[in-house]
């Protein structure tokens, strides 16, 4: 009778169980650099060639994996089932970083490799990043500041823009839109970088 007990009582509890969250609906969007080094190729630098690419910062509307869809001056809404593998600021980041490592040349690190060789520091704003319904397109708008060596007096400004045509809001659609606006920002951030 007790065996009988606990197996009834270990049965209803294995449906309150739950290792982890459902998974979602549709698969978690991401970024893919349309440029990369080729594995195993190896960068040797000359002393401050090195770039260093920081995260973006990003208005509230970005602080969170979901994509939001502009309307009008005023509306945000948000794609309805999307999601970002993680944060924007960070896909993107990666982004940028591997095309110009691949562009360039240039080694790209992340700020803790930074202390090895500062070279130029990469910083800025990713202000758009999302989908303007108005136009139907996909926008990625970066504000980039680049710092040449450890002189901060020594800066350029510069915005980037790019807009990939969206047919429909949806997630496979909005995510491809978003990687294709996105690679262009990069190559003309790394252009610019390269120089």
């Amino acid at each position: 009778m007790k065996k009988l007990a606990l197996l009834l009582l270990a049965g209803s509890l294995s449906g309150c169980i739950s290792f982890g969250g459902k998974p979602p609906k549709v698969p978690f969007m991401t970024l893919q650099a349309a440029e990369q080094m080729k594995p195993g190729e190896v960068q040797t630098p000359a002393s401050g060639s090195t770039v260093t690419v920081l995260f973006p910062v990003v208005p509230h509307e970005l602080a969170t994996t979901r994509v939001p869809v502009h309307q009008g001056e005023n509306a945000v809404a948000y794609v309805k089932d999307a999601q970002w593998v993680e944060a924007p600021p960070r896909l993107f980041a990666r982004l940028v970083g591997d095309t110009i490592s691949a562009r360039t040349g240039r080694p790209v690190l992340s700020y803790r490799q930074s202390q090895v060789d500062p070279g130029a520091t990469l910083s800025g704003e990713l202000r758009r990043f999302g989908v303007d319904a108005d136009t139907n397109e996909a926008v990625v708008q970066f504000d980039a500041l680049l710092v040449q060596g450890d002189d901060p007096a020594k800066f350029q400004k510069r915005r980037f823009e790019a807009r990939a045509p969206l047919a429909e809001v949806k997630p496979d659609l909005v995510a491809a839109a978003l990687n294709s606006a996105a690679n262009q920002v990069a190559v003309e951030v790394a252009d610019w970088v390269g120089k």
